[in-house]
């Protein structure tokens, strides 16, 4: 007598279905199809699922809102000159200098020993850098690295390399 391989599985979301499960052991259909009886059958799955994901797009919307709309308003109060590049990198290189040049402010000037005019000199080289880009590319740099960053992407004696022979 040979193994079935159509179930009926009772699943947790009330329905109920056929499953073929010919493409499973033998000896493995009987606990797979238990298994299965505590999932939810797969249209409830895709469902909870888009819906899942639909909220978490509509989550990340609004974050993203949020932070191009903090990044517009510093850089208007901090006269931060508009940053160049494409079109698709330009509200999320203003989100980037945004977030590097707050967190390297709060580590250095609030948390740390520089003061005003320190920062002013850091300020300055920040205006300078205006290609998306480049912001984009430091977005995961520590806040206290960015003054090397900004002397390294200013600075037009060393052609932007630490090698001292180019």
């Amino acid at each position: 007598m040979t193994v079935r391989t159509t179930w009926t599985v009772d699943y947790a979301c009330g329905h109920s279905g056929e499953r073929d499960l010919s493409d499973r052991p033998a000896d493995k259909r009987a606990s797979f199809a238990r298994w299965l009886a505590t999932k939810d059958c797969t249209d409830c799955w895709k469902a909870a699922r888009d819906g899942d994901r639909a909220s978490k797009e509509e989550w990340l919307a609004t974050k993203r809102a949020e932070e191009a709309a903090a990044a517009t308003e510093w850089a208007r109060k901090f006269d931060m000159p508009p940053l160049e590049g494409p079109v698709k990198a330009l509200d999320w290189g203003e989100r980037c200098r945004h977030q590097l040049v707050t967190a390297a402010h709060t580590a250095l000037v609030l948390d740390g020993d520089w003061d005003e005019a320190d920062w002013g000199r850091v300020e300055e080289q920040a205006r300078a850098v205006t290609r998306a880009g480049w912001w984009i590319d430091q977005r995961d740099a520590e806040g206290t690295d960015l003054p090397e960053l900004l002397e390294a992407a200013t600075d037009d004696d060393r052609g932007g390399t630490e090698n001292p022979f180019r």
